[in-house]
């Protein structure tokens, strides 16, 4: 299955609260940081709520 770098590379304050919630379940918590996901529906959904916010690159296995 593919994978994704997330990278958080802005801020979430002043936004709506669904906004830091998904942030927060997909292990993002501070600016500049990364995680690394499987590509999944689920996963790809919630990136594309946050896209704004986010900067995501696909990892080659």
């Amino acid at each position: 299955m593919a994978r994704v770098r997330i990278t958080q590379v802005k801020s979430t304050i002043k936004r709506p609260e669904r906004q830091v919630r998904t942030m927060h379940a997909l292990g993002l918590r501070k600016m500049n940081a990364s995680v690394e996901h499987d590509a999944t529906p689920q996963i790809l959904g919630m990136i594309d709520r946050v896209r704004h916010l986010l900067n995501v690159e696909k990892i080659e296995q």
